[in-house]
């Protein structure tokens, strides 16, 4: 009860105080003196108490409420709240005052208790935190953050608070989304969201909730408000200073992302700007793929309610997946919407960027699904839903992706069916659909609707889309290849009415589908391409005969999966279509002709048969060239016949039987086709048809003969060559009359003038007929029958032939080229087949005629080429169709003389034409080449025999090989060559084969490529035909020829060509041999000499092979063989040849890389790769090595290629390099990770090779080794990649970087540069070696001239520039590698290092390395502080030497290095440490160790605070006297002062509090000072000691007797630079502590002492000292007031005598400066004089009287004649003098005395009053007179003041009234007045 009473006492009297306030301030200081209590007092038990309290409150309330200037004790209420054990009555009502009084507070206080709010936060209900957020956001704005994110510095320490940071995360989350000027309007209420899906939200409550902003929940919404609600500019500034606090990192970045991609979606463009910048600055930092951040995106996007899309059923779904997610138990009040569109689009590009977004199931789709359809969208945020769609399928993997595939599909097609007008959106959800099919191409197997679709849409819809369509349509096709049965049918059915679209881009996908989803021998789909090879645009019928020509692979593997359609089958198809479309509008009409398709399908189509043709008879059809497909046409002829001879059983079965066979009906097509429109190839394909089986086939065209003669009149030559060939079969199946007559019309049409064309087809159908007539007969004579009997071989018959043959021979002389060719090349048709019907000599046309008249043609300018090939051919065929031929010899002599230069094609042609005349009849060329190949065919038995190989061989080997000249040497090789290989079973040839070896070499050395190459050719057929002990001989002969490199000599005549044209400048020392030489070599060292010759088959490089004329030796297929046979020598051989292939000799790369192509390349892969090793400047053959192969061979390879890179040629030297760069590419080099440091130091060496081209290559191969290196150093690669950097790197750091070759060791640095960034870790036990090796580089590697400059600049300069030079080594790419090491260092490491260390830092030279030591110690003491502490004192002690170093660069570094280091030390080393510096301070006298004990001593303050105030008793006094250094003018101990002085204020509580705290230690070092020997640190003890006696004010026992008795001690002695320093300290200390030294203290010395000592100095004759000694003496006397006046003027009164105007005008020789140096002097030391009299002055009555009027006068006479400095120190001192004079107080008095010293002074006086140029001169003077009127009234002796004197003081006075300075002019008035009224 008692506690009541009093209880309700005090309230009554707080109530009582607060009435009685005034005013605000008396208000507000009686609240927060008794809010708080009283707020307590709520807690009490009784109910009376608490009433009142209320009562108490209410009152309040009311009074603060008006008045919002009133400060409430918000920091006092804050600790009150959060006292654990107040009640909750409490601290809700302290809250409500919290609220209330933290927005009146000033900002600055707001931040400084921001804080606190967080910490009051935590276990509070959540409205008190919310309401506190509410308080703390708006302060963000203004609160300021430390630049430098340290933990210890930061404002909010919420490291330790994660539930804090998430409820204020939430908070701020809030903040962001809401929008500006939103009212939470409780009327109107949230659409019940039942409709959407029926979760809780339909159950009751979620109807009356209002409905909140976007992103937001109404609870979230209503808590943002809060009880004050903030204008839309407070939010504006609320959201910027969340942007703000998240900028200052002081929430985990991770966690903000989210805030940030809101904020910058904000409508106000300053938050918005903000946050997009911290973005970008974030974004390298940020991992989108963290399923945390994403998960976020995906909640704040899609709210809790679930969404309002018109695509109801994708989201029925995930139903009972939103419930688990989001928990059906979330109150409505707390679903919290999804976000507005806005802050979707910005959302989205960063799901973009994620590939965990893409995978997040089923968030993706519903994203997705909302963008696309959702209420809210628009086309932006569409575009971007499509891009997330096309990010899905790209990156999603193949688990997740599969549920999301029909829903993406769904989405897309109805996008597709709804967006019809846009076309940008519809482009990209086309391509999404491309997209989705090639990753899930199972979704569109079944659908061919949706091919339709969009086939109609790329049919319908505009350009821009059409594209889009397009590749969609081609990425699809892959999904449709596996179609069966009725949907590949309707596919077909699809595809071929697309065909016929107008639209070009329709076909072109239609014929891509044709193409790809069929298989090759489907036979409709085939149709289908060829009906488009015939389009009229190139891009479809370009891919259409594209397909259809892509011919069967030629191995076995590729033709199994490229089937062709068999032949019939194809016909037949082709055939019903064709008949079906003449009957439709498809058909194609051309002039008077009706084909059923337009010519390019029809031809297109007839070479397709014709493939299939081929595929069915086995062969495989190889090209298009007509040629080529000759060769085949006996394979056909066999095919055919079985065809036709089983024709009942393959129309049975394919078709009804009375049917044409396929091979008529293809015959029919190509008449078909040649009527409608004639073209090459068709009547190629009728021709071979025709001739393969003309006893069946020709037949038919016997009564066609007219149209095959208007085929004949083709005006194309090749077309009425084949037309002729055509009619000459027909006609062989004719006889008797019919053929009499056709044989006569042509004779009749050759003679018709009108029409060249006419008699040209003629004139070859006569030449081919009559030699099928001659073939016939031959046979027929062969069969030995009756010739008699058969009506074909009458002997009107027989005239005829020879009149035919007269009639083509009179046409050889034709003026017309073409009639001439068509002449020769009928006449030698004639003679292949039997012997010419003309007579052998004589007069006429002749046989002998005839060859005569060919053989001039050979070497004659006037002919064309094509006529000298066929003459020459016509020629070699006369003696094969007659074995009596008589002029074989003639003709072969005539061959042979007719070369002619550079006509390498033709002597290809000549030798043919030699090898077929030479053997006559048994040559090859007799057969049927329709009917049988060059393989089958055998010479008829009976046939005559004209073999004259021998003589031919002679001829060759004796007189045209040796020739001198070198184009016969050329031709006689390539026809010896063609002897050799055609005629390869000969027992001539055999027999001659060391002569013909010979031949062959002689040409070897020859100085053109192609000779080269075919005598190669040549003696790699000779060694082949030869036995074993031929073989022997050839290879022993060879070798020797070829290694002493003798060569056939050539006789040189007069004819001789000695340079062919073009060969100059090539070597004329065999430089042709080179290659062969090479290759002998090569063959040598396997020790297999007979090797050289499969060499030689492989070297094969001369385009002239690749040509018919060259292909048809077959070089290709001995090449092969060669290649088997060398296989054993693999090991021995690959080394070799694969550095040959990098040789700078051309000839030698290129022979040797045919070699190795041959011998390691599977021929599929040589047949690729040799265009791109052409294209690839001209050599980098192993582009197309199979990797496997080199890989087995690596070893042999590299250990080759390592020791020729030392080779003594520079040759070897530069393909070895070249060959290792390619080696090293791309392949792992685990196995020869030994090798590397070998490898490295050999190109280390070549890359300082006296060869350009070698070190360039060498370059190369380094470049390729480091980057090599740099991957194998990876983590990764686990142990190899540890050995890999155990071994290379002392390679690196000894050879490479201390190389003297400048590119060397920029590729060192680079590589440990890049192997460091690679390796991190597992550096670590490395890094000893390497961290020393990288410092000293720092030095090594600067430019030499820098060193140069800076022994050159001045100080200044220097310093500049070296600070320069140090931080561009610790930015160079060797400091970032030792910072990389740095990052993994521990204790393990740290033994080894630190000696290392510590010797660079001594001995290192160089500014880089010693700075980058320094530098590295810091971040040593920041990464392992703990581990470093062992070693530190040993650092410590290597710095120190670094410390004096010359350069100051360098002593910064090791003081900055320093002052980090001792923060690891231990304390012994610290001190030891600080004893050192101090003991440095001390003694030493250079200024280097002074300027390094200030940077040391400052470095340690500024970064180890905490161990600088733990020897703050070394320290500090150091410091104090550190700050009074004596700074010269040059010098920079004016810095040294700052940084002592900075050390010093940093560290003690206020100087004055320092001194007090320090002073023992102070002393002690101050009187160190003064007893040191050097005169500097003297003066310097001084001032410091006068600084103490300044500041502290007074000194107590028995520190002032140290003091003094110091200085008294360094007074003695002699005057030395700085003594004054002394002087001035003592008049200090006496003027600071004269009262203690009233009190005599046994040590301490007494003032007589200190006069006597002081007195002392002042007799020195120094005058500048002297005048410090007198104005030291005049202020002791003045603190002391003791009488010394006697001594003290006999040294002061002569100085003033003696500087009297009369003394000092003598004048003295010094130049005028001295003068003037004297004369100030002299001015300061009179100044000084009258000064310190005026200070010595005593109060003693007898010395006044003896010295009074002594004075007076002295003063008085300077006044007169003095400058206006002097007038005022006299002025001054006379002041001092009156102020006491004795005589002026009345117990003293004595008036005549007063009187004279007045007289004098205003005689003198009135001078200085009447001094108009210097106004303080004025003033002195008045306030003198003022003192002595003053004086005068107090002791009442206006009498001593004559009248004399008045009147002087009163006319002086009366001018001042006319004064410029008003005071002046007043006070003299006043002063004047005083005087008149006396």
């Amino acid at each position: 009860l008692l506690f009541f009473f009093l209880y309700i006492d005090q309230l009554e009297r707080v109530f009582l105080r607060l009435g009685h306030a005034e005013t605000d301030e008396q208000l507000q200081n009686i609240i927060s003196k008794f809010l708080p209590p009283v707020l307590l007092k709520l807690s009490s038990t009784q109910e009376g108490v608490r009433k009142k309290v209320m009562e108490l409150l209410v009152h309040l309330n009311k009074r603060i409420k008006s008045r919002p200037k009133i400060q409430l004790p918000v920091e006092t209420l804050l600790v009150q709240y959060q006292d654990p054990a107040a009640v909750s009555f409490v601290t809700n009502f302290t809250i409500i005052y919290v609220k209330m009084g933290y927005p009146r507070l000033p900002v600055e206080k707001q931040c400084e208790l921001a804080p606190t709010l967080l910490t009051a936060m935590e276990g509070k209900p959540q409205p008190q935190q919310d309401s506190l957020m509410h308080l703390l956001i708006p302060t963000l704005f203004h609160m300021k953050y430390p630049v430098e994110s340290s933990k210890s510095a930061s404002p909010f320490n919420l490291a330790e608070k994660p539930k804090t940071v998430q409820l204020l995360l939430d908070f701020m989350l809030d903040v962001l989304l809401m929008p500006y000027g939103y009212v939470l309007n409780e009327s109107q209420s949230r659409q019940n969201s039942s409709t959407a899906q029926g979760s809780s939200s339909s159950s009751g409550g979620g109807s009356g909730i209002p409905q909140p902003p976007p992103g937001m929940s109404f609870y979230a919404a209503k808590r943002v408000i809060g009880d004050n609600p903030w204008t839309p500019e407070q939010l504006e500034q609320c959201k910027l200073g969340i942007v703000k606090f998240i900028e200052a990192e002081q929430v985990p970045e991770l966690e903000a992302v989210l805030h940030l991609v809101i904020a910058s979606s904000d409508t106000r463009h300053s938050v918005a700007t903000a946050a997009d910048l911290e973005l970008k600055s974030k974004q390298s930092l940020i991992d989108w793929n963290n399923p945390a951040i994403i998960n976020k995106m995906y909640k704040v996007y899609l709210g809790d309610i679930p969404l309002k899309t018109k695509e109801v059923s994708c989201f029925a779904l995930f139903s009972h997946h939103h419930k688990n997610h989001f928990g059906a138990v979330l109150k409505p009040e707390l679903k919290r919407d999804p976000v507005s569109t806005r802050v979707k689009l910005k959302i989205v590009p960063h799901l973009l960027r994620s590939r965990q977004a893409a995978e997040t199931f089923p968030a993706n789709i519903q994203v997705v699904y909302d963008g696309l359809f959702g209420t809210n969208t628009n086309s932006k945020l569409r575009t971007l839903s499509l891009q997330f769609v096309h990010h899905i399928c790209i990156t999603c993997p193949e688990i997740k992706i599969k549920p999301l595939g029909p829903m993406l599909l769904n989405g897309l097609t109805k996008l597709i069916n709804e967006y019809k007008d846009d076309p940008k959106l519809l482009s990209m959800a086309y391509s999404a659909v491309g997209k989705l099919s090639s990753r899930m191409p199972h979704l569109f197997t079944k659908d061919i609707a949706l091919v339709q679709q969009l086939f109609e849409a790329l049919c319908k819809e505009e350009p821009e889309t059409r594209l889009a369509i397009q590749e969609a349509l081609s990425m699809m096709v892959g999904a449709y290849s596996t179609l069966e049965g009725a949907q590949r049918t309707l596919m077909e059915a699809l595809v071929a009415s697309y065909l016929i679209k107008p639209e070009v881009q329709v076909r072109q996908v239609a014929v891509k589908f044709a193409s790809t989803v069929f298989p090759s021998d489907h036979i409709p789909s085939r149709y289908l391409l060829l009906l488009a090879a015939g389009d009229p645009r190139e891009e479809v019928h370009g891919e259409a005969q594209r397909v259809l020509r892509c011919l069967p692979g030629r191995n076995r593997r590729e033709s199994g999966s490229k089937q062709m359609p068999s032949f019939p089958e194809m016909v037949y198809y082709i055939q019903e279509k064709a008949s079906h479309r003449m009957k439709t509008p498809a058909k194609y009409v051309t002039g008077t002709t009706v084909l059923p398709f337009n010519p390019a399908a029809f031809g297109e189509i007839v070479l397709y048969l014709r493939m299939c043709l081929a595929h069915s008879a086995g062969v495989v059809p190889t090209s298009q060239s007509l040629a080529d497909m000759q060769d085949h046409a006996p394979a056909i002829g066999r095919y055919i016949r079985t065809l036709m001879s089983g024709s009942q059983v393959t129309s049975s079965s394919s078709s009804k039987s009375g049917e044409p066979s396929p091979v008529q009906m293809y015959i029919g097509l190509l008449q078909q086709l040649l009527a409608g429109a004639a073209g090459l190839p068709v009547m190629y394909c009728l021709l071979e048809a025709v001739s393969v089986y003309p006893e069946k086939l020709a037949t038919k065209f016997v009564d066609k003969t007219e149209w095959i003669k208007s085929l004949m009149n083709s005006s194309k030559e090749e077309m009425r060559e084949l037309a002729a060939l055509f009619y000459s079969v027909v006609v062989s199946t004719v006889s008797g009359n019919e053929l009499k007559s056709m044989i006569e019309q042509l004779i009749k049409t050759t003679k018709d003038n009108h029409s060249p064309e006419i008699q040209h087809g003629s004139l070859l159908a006569l030449g081919f007929t009559v030699g099928r007539y001659l073939a016939k007969k031959k046979m027929r004579m062969a069969e030995q029958q009756d010739l008699e009997k058969f009506a074909d071989f009458l002997p009107e018959q027989e005239e005829l032939i020879k009149s035919a043959t007269e009639t083509i021979g009179s046409f050889l002389d034709s003026t017309s080229p073409l009639l001439a060719i068509a002449a020769c090349t009928a006449l030698g048709e004639i003679g292949r087949n039997g012997p010419l019907p003309i007579p052998s000599e004589g007069s006429g046309f002749t046989k002998l005629h005839l060859v005569e008249s060919l053989l001039t043609r050979i070497p004659s300018s006037k002919e064309t080429n094509k006529m000298k090939e066929r003459a020459i051919q016509t020629l070699g065929y006369f003696p094969v169709g007659d074995g009596d031929f008589p002029h074989q010899k003639l003709l072969l002599q005539g061959l042979m003389d007719s070369v002619e230069a550079k006509q390498i094609e033709l002597h290809f042609t000549i030798g043919e034409a030699i090898t077929s005349a030479a053997i006559g009849t048994s040559s090859v060329a007799a057969r049927d080449a329709w009917l049988v190949t060059e393989e089958d065919y055998i010479p008829p038995a009976g046939a005559k025999v004209n073999d004259v190989v021998p003589w031919v061989l002679d001829v060759i080997l004796n007189k045209h090989i040796i020739s001198p000249n070198p184009h016969v040497r050329q031709a006689a090789c390539i026809w010896l060559l063609s002897l050799v290989r055609k005629l390869s079973t000969h027992e001539e040839v055999k027999s001659h084969l060391k002569e013909i070896q010979s031949a062959f070499v002689s040409i070897l050395s020859e100085n053109d490529e192609l000779s080269q190459d075919v005598a190669s050719k040549g003696l790699g057929l000779v060694y082949e035909l030869g036995n074993e002990q031929d073989q022997q001989e050839l290879v022993s002969t060879l070798v020797e020829t070829l290694m002493t490199g003798k060569r056939a000599k050539h006789e040189v005549s007069g004819e001789t060509v000695v340079f062919q044209g073009g060969s100059l400048g090539k070597t004329p020392d065999g430089q042709g041999l080179s290659t062969y030489k090479e290759l002998c070599s090569l063959a040598s060292d396997l020790s297999q000499p007979d090797l050289v010759y499969k060499f030689m088959n492989l070297a094969n490089h001369h385009a002239m092979w690749n040509s018919r004329k060259g292909a048809a030796f077959g070089f290709n297929v001995i090449a092969t063989r060669a290649g088997e046979q060398l296989a054993p020598f693999l090991p021995q051989l690959v080394p070799r040849l694969y550095r040959y292939q990098f040789d700078p000799n051309l000839g030698i790369r290129q022979a040797m890389t045919s070699i190795w192509n041959a011998l390691v390349t599977d021929k599929s892969m040589a047949s690729i790769c040799k265009p791109l090793s052409k294209i690839c400047m001209g050599f980098k053959p192993s582009l197309h090595l199979p990797f496997h192969f080199v890989d087995k061979y690596l070893k042999e390879i590299l250990q080759d290629l390592v020791k020729n890179l030392t080779s003594s040629m520079w040759r070897v030297r530069e393909s070895s390099c070249l060959a290792l760069n390619d080696l090293l590419r791309g392949r792992p080099l685990d196995d020869i990770i030994d090798k590397l440091p070998e490898i490295w130091e050999t190109l280390f060496r070549v890359q300082d090779d006296i060869k350009e081209s070698v070190r360039k290559a060498a370059e190369l191969a380094l470049k390729t080794l480091s980057k090599v290196c740099v991957k194998m150093c990876d983590p990764a690669r686990g142990a190899a990649g540890q050995r890999t950097i155990a071994v290379l790197l002392p390679c690196l750091l000894d050879k490479g970087m201390m190389s003297t070759v400048t590119e060397v060791r920029a590729l060192s640095i680079n590589t440990l540069v890049k192997i460091s960034k690679s390796a991190g870790a597992m550096l670590k036990p490395h890094a000893p070696k390497l961290i020393p090796a990288l410092l000293e580089s720092l030095s090594v590697l600067e430019p030499q001239v820098l060193n140069y400059l800076s022994l050159r600049a001045t100080d200044q300069e220097k310093a500049a520039m070296d600070s320069a030079r140090l931080s561009a080594a610790k930015s160079s790419p060797m400091m970032e590698t030792i910072n990389m090491c740095l990052h993994y260092l521990d204790v393990s490491v740290l033994g080894e290092l630190v000696p290392r260390l510590c010797d660079l830092i001594r001995s290192g030279v160089g500014l880089g390395t010693k700075g980058g030591c320094a530098s590295v110690i810091v971040s040593l003491t920041t990464q392992c502080p703990q581990d470093l502490t062992p070693y530190s004192g040993k650092l410590l002690s290597a710095l120190l030497s670094g410390l004096t170093d010359r350069n100051s660069v360098i002593q910064k570094s090791c003081a900055f290095a320093i002052g980090h280091l001792v923060r690891t030390s231990r304390d012994s080393s610290t001190e030891k440490l600080l004893q050192k510096l101090n003991g440095w301070y001390m003694e030493k006298e250079e200024p280097i160790y002074k300027t390094s004990c200030a940077l040391t001593v400052h470095a340690i303050g500024r970064y180890s605070p905490d161990v600088l105030k733990n020897h703050a008793k070394e320290v500090l006094p150091l410091a104090f006297l550190g700050m009074h250094e004596i700074a010269d003018e040059e010098k920079s101990e004016k810095e040294e002062c700052n940084l002592w002085t900075e050390v010093w204020q940093e560290n003690v509580p206020g100087s004055f509090g320092g001194i007090r705290l320090y002073l023992q230690e102070l002393i002690t070092i101050t009187q160190k000072a003064l007893q040191s020997q050097s005169w500097k640190m003297k003066a310097q003890g001084a001032i410091a000691m006068a600084s103490i006696a300044k500041q502290t004010g007074s000194l107590v026992p028995p520190y002032l007797g140290m003091i003094l008795s110091a200085l008294l001690q360094g007074l003695a002695g002699r005057t030395w630079a700085g003594k004054e320093e002394l002087l001035k300290a003592i008049a200090c200390v006496v003027t600071a502590c004269s009262a203690e030294l009233e009190n005599p203290v046994g040590s301490q010395p007494s003032t007589n002492e200190i006069l006597q000592a002081v007195l002392k100095e002042c007799c020195k004759e120094n005058l500048k000292y002297k005048i410090v000694a007198i104005g030291c003496a005049g202020d002791v006397l003045k603190a002391t007031k003791e009488d010394r006046f006697q001594e003290f003027s006999e040294i002061v009164i002569p100085l003033i005598k003696k500087n009297s105007p009369e003394s000092t005008g003598v004048q003295t020789t010094k130049n005028e400066d001295e003068n003037e140096k004297e004369k100030d002097l002299q001015l300061e030391s009179l100044l000084g004089a009258f000064e310190s009299l005026g200070k010595a002055w005593p109060r003693n009555v007898e010395t006044q009287r003896c010295y009074r009027q002594e004075l007076c006068k002295l003063m008085c006479e300077r006044l007169k004649l003095s400058t206006w400095k002097v007038q005022l120190g006299v002025l001054q001192s006379m002041n001092a003098f009156f102020q006491g004079l004795m005589l002026l107080e009345e117990e003293h008095a004595d008036p005549e005395a007063l009187a004279e010293i007045l007289l004098e002074t205003c005689k003198s006086i009135t001078y200085s009053l009447e001094n108009k140029t210097y106004s303080s001169v004025r003033t002195e003077a008045l306030s003198v007179i003022e003192l002595l009127l003053k004086k005068l009234e107090e002791s009442k002796q206006w009498k001593s003041l004559t009248s004399e004197c008045r009147v002087l003081l009163i006319e002086s006075l009366a001018t001042m009234e006319t004064d410029s300075r008003p005071e002046l002019q007043e006070k003299a008035s006043l002063l004047k007045k005083t005087l008149e009224n006396l």
